[in-house]
């Protein structure tokens, strides 16, 4: 009998193929192994990858005092107090059978599938959702999510709204998204793009730099796992097998990265910024422009619309940084 591939090389195989998203066929050239046992060794390890690491790198919090820490990073880093997550879908496109028709296309005329993803302060992801069809807007994704319910519902623990030093009004903690979603007491988006003061595109400017930390996890997922980048010509059940194992091992990285000091997966120039980025609003405004098909689903309560105020308040006199006015002043918002 021939000898059997050992556990070493199926992972070889298996993080090659995620990092470099060649097909079976390319594969079997490298490694000597045929290009139909190359499916079924990279299915196994997937399966083998998810069950190990699926209890051992997420750190979704369950008191109010892990949330606390989240948004005192948030703070720190990015210089948006009682933030506790940044919150956008992404697009992981395949080639689904011919008899699925066009269920899983998207407005970009592709067939995907969609990943939610709540990214703390270090691009560390707190919680996903895959699996979504990509013909839903990521509005949509969110009220499908457990997320929704349980910031529906009141049991995500958080904590109770505080004043922050030199500010008079009580401030709730809040996850930051982009103009897909709908404005919620605990979900702050940017002001719309019409007749906007310079105290609205100051808030603007502040939101997206947090916000920017889970389009920044996005792109360093998807380019360390190339296999995102490509069309996977594959079933949507591995697609999204290969989604999730890929979200396991970007946070694995991360959280060895910080163990042993190395910076290897994310630079630390990346992780503390204090910079203008005039390439961030670009984002923003091509993820706006499908949002305004959903704005009669996105009705905001009166309640939402205060909270929003009053941190646009925080932003233009307790908080004010300096680069606020730089980022403004070179035309960014």
């Amino acid at each position: 009998m021939r000898q059997a591939i050992s556990p070493r090389d199926r992972l070889t195989v298996t993080l090659r193929y995620l990092a470099t998203g060649n097909t079976f066929k390319d594969l079997s050239y490298s490694t000597r192994i045929a290009a139909n046992t190359i499916s079924k060794v990279i299915d196994e390890t997937l399966r083998a990858i998810v069950e190990v690491l699926d209890s051992k790198v997420w750190n979704f919090p369950s008191s109010p005092e892990e949330w606390q820490v989240i948004a005192h990073k948030f703070d720190t880093l990015w210089n948006f107090p009682h933030c506790i997550g940044a919150l956008d879908g992404k697009h992981i496109n395949f080639r689904p059978p011919r008899s699925d028709g066009s269920i899983y296309r998207n407005y970009k005329g592709k067939d995907s599938i969609v990943l939610l993803g709540l990214v703390d302060a270090e691009y560390r992801f707190l919680f996903v959702d895959v699996g979504r069809n990509g013909r839903m807007h990521d509005s949509a994704v969110l009220r499908e999510s457990p997320l929704w319910t349980e910031m529906s519902d009141g049991t995500l623990n958080l904590p109770a709204p505080c004043e922050i030093p030199g500010f008079c009004y009580k401030l709730p903690y809040v996850i930051v998204g982009d103009d897909a979603f709908a404005l919620k007491p605990n979900l702050l988006k940017p002001y719309p793009n019409r007749n906007l003061t310079l105290d609205k595109r100051i808030f603007n400017y502040r939101l997206s730099r947090a916000r920017r930390t889970v389009e920044n996890a996005f792109g360093i997922l998807a380019n360390r796992w190339r296999v995102l980048l490509s069309t996977i010509s594959l079933s949507v059940q591995k697609v999204e097998r290969i989604t999730y194992a890929c979200v396991l091992l970007h946070n694995y990285s991360i959280n060895k990265s910080n163990n042993d000091s190395s910076q290897w997966y994310v630079p630390h120039n990346y992780r503390i910024s204090t910079r203008v980025d005039s390439n961030c609003n670009a984002v923003q405004l091509s993820e706006g422009q499908n949002a305004s098909l959903y704005l009669r689903n996105n009705r905001s309560s009166n309640e939402a619309l205060e909270i929003r105020d009053k941190f646009c308040a925080y932003f233009n006199t307790t908080g004010i940084v300096p680069f606020q006015y730089t980022a403004i002043e070179r035309g960014n918002y």
